[in-house]
């Protein structure tokens, strides 16, 4: 019997020749990543098990993206945690405000993450690297720090779903994010608890990588354990222009097994629109009706990329954001910021009367850059909508692609965007 990509990397990691769903097995990480929200815990836990160095200084990340620029003196105490932590163990990839970016948008950008890898993250969407067709996963800080320790982890190999999108959308504006979000829809936010969504199909190989690591970023808004795509030509040259080790590309067998496999044609999907309070609450914008809103937010680990910020450009060129929304771009990394600037982007955000920000999660958790007060709704290029998720608990927050966002913060309401082009 053959093995999936997810089994094959889990097999390689560990040692053996095969592995089952399943089965508990212990592999050897890639990297192990924390940010400045979970990161001041794992160093403490670390702290308890009785080693002195981490297993590798090149293999444990650290990033302050949550509340970075630190917002107040706890967000300034947590930064400082994991800033001395990492000069004090020497870490390579340890970056401060200036340089840093949202951590999923950043280590694929900087090739600190490639194609067969196992990652580790106190973070759930760190399943985002399945993108570029290595095993990622969320964990606890207590485990992270056990594998910042050990180098190690172990795990139940999961079931895995398989995903075949058919077709090419007829609607120009349909984007990773909306197939992802009708995924999430159609089976539900536990419709994949603890098992491996695989993507693959003509509209998946037709994606670019920003918008395959956009769908492998939702995959645990679904409850999987990972997403992952087949690294193909386009990630590999991605790939070779960031890289700073070597790669292993993976493939699924022919013969690979899978609890079920879920057919999808996109030709005739519309962009989709998560209504509150749950990822799987979708729509299509055309259902949405009409709401109000206050706040339209382009950016996050799921939507910070270049290709979100060109999209949201392309909508909000020579048009105003409506009177009583605020708007409020971010790009997911440093590079990309000074890419928008250099290209035009930004100027394009300002004059339309958004506001543009160093690269933060901010809004997306209610930390800070946007927060809800009670009543107000916003639509957002992020992946959670619970029960006061960007602020006050009887705010509302729809989901969406950026091109719906920047066209829903033109009319003030959730908006296709056909209607302002």
């Amino acid at each position: 019997m053959g093995m999936t990509i997810t089994e094959k990397i889990l097999a390689v990691h560990a040692g053996v020749k095969e592995v089952s769903p399943g089965e508990i097995i212990t592999v050897k990480l890639d990297l192990a990543l924390a940010n400045d929200i979970t990161g001041p815990v794992s160093i403490r836990e670390f702290s308890k098990i009785g080693v002195e160095r981490v297993f590798d200084k090149n293999k444990v990340v650290l990033i302050p993206d949550h509340f970075a620029p630190a917002k107040d003196i706890p967000s300034a105490q947590q930064c400082l945690e994991i800033k001395e932590f990492s000069q004090e163990q020497g870490l390579k990839h340890y970056y401060e405000v200036g340089r840093m970016g949202i951590e999923h948008c950043l280590l694929p950008e900087q090739g600190i993450v490639v194609p067969g890898d196992v990652v580790i993250g106190a973070d759930s969407h760190t399943c985002t690297y399945g993108g570029l067709g290595a095993f990622s996963t969320g964990v606890g800080s207590t485990d992270l720090a056990v594998g910042m320790a050990t180098g190690e982890i172990w795990i139940r190999v999961p079931v895995s779903l398989k995903f075949i999108l058919h077709g090419k959308p007829k609607n120009p504006w349909v984007s990773g994010k909306d197939y992802i979000l009708a995924i999430i829809g159609k089976i539900g936010v536990d419709g994949a608890q603890y098992k491996t969504i695989e993507l693959t199909g003509q509209a998946i190989e037709d994606l670019s990588v920003d918008g395959r690591l956009t769908m492998t970023n939702m995959a645990v808004e679904a409850g999987a354990k990972n997403g992952i795509i087949a690294a193909d030509d386009k990630t590999i040259q991605y790939t070779k222009a960031r890289a700073q080790r070597p790669w292993q590309v993976y493939r699924s067998d022919p013969d690979a097994r899978y609890e079920n496999i879920i057919e999808l044609d996109v030709t005739h999907l519309q962009p989709q629109i998560a209504f509150p309070h749950l990822p799987s609450n979708t729509k299509a914008v055309q259902e949405a009706g009409d709401v109000k809103i206050d706040q339209a937010v382009i950016g996050s680990c799921t939507n910070g990329r270049w290709e979100d910020m060109v999209m949201a450009a392309r909508i909000l060129k020579g048009r105003k954001v409506h009177p009583d929304v605020r708007a409020i771009v971010i790009p997911g990394t440093q590079e990309i910021y000074l890419r928008t600037v250099r290209e035009g982007l930004a100027e394009i955000f300002v004059e339309a009367g958004a506001v543009v920000s160093t690269p933060t999660c901010g809004p997306c958790l209610g930390g800070y850059m946007g927060i809800l007060a009670k009543g107000e709704k916003a639509i957002s290029t992020t992946n959670r909508n619970f029960v006061g998720r960007m602020g006050h608990p009887e705010s509302e927050v729809y989901l969406a692609s950026p091109a719906v966002a920047a066209a829903s913060a033109i009319l003030g309401r959730i908006a296709s965007p056909e209607e302002v082009l």
